[in-house]
């Protein structure tokens, strides 16, 4: 099983994503990334961080093979990442090409296009 931490919902995947997902970790459950507060202090993360392990430890714990998709604000995202990694829990990041078309009326138009998951190491 895959848990996807990220703003972009399984549904909202490209199906090229969502059969690597399906192929490589079977089931994908959307979990809600939180919204992070620009102006939050280093322990306001660190305590949000902890806050997201303790329900995640308590969801892996009934599944045998879980992995999860960890994408989002980085102060937030590195705090959990160490976490997870303390805790032997895999954690994969989505790579993707990144196609920018600027329009004839000067705005920018950037479409990401998935590539593969990248365990973190």
């Amino acid at each position: 099983m895959l848990i996807n931490l990220s703003n972009h919902p399984f549904p909202e995947w490209s199906e090229r994503q969502k059969k690597e997902a399906w192929r490589l970790f079977g089931e994908v459950e959307d979990w809600h990334f939180p919204p992070i507060d620009p102006e939050s202090t280093a322990s306001e993360i660190e305590k949000l961080a902890e806050d997201y392990f303790q329900k995640l430890a308590v969801r892996i714990a009934s599944i045998p093979d879980v992995a999860i998709h960890l994408m989002g604000e980085m102060t937030f995202s590195f705090a959990l990442l160490k976490k997870l990694q303390e805790s032997k829990i895999d954690c994969y990041a989505s790579t993707a090409n990144r196609n920018v078309n600027i329009l004839a009326s000067g705005e920018k138009v950037v479409r990401f296009d998935f590539v593969k998951f990248r365990k973190y190491g």
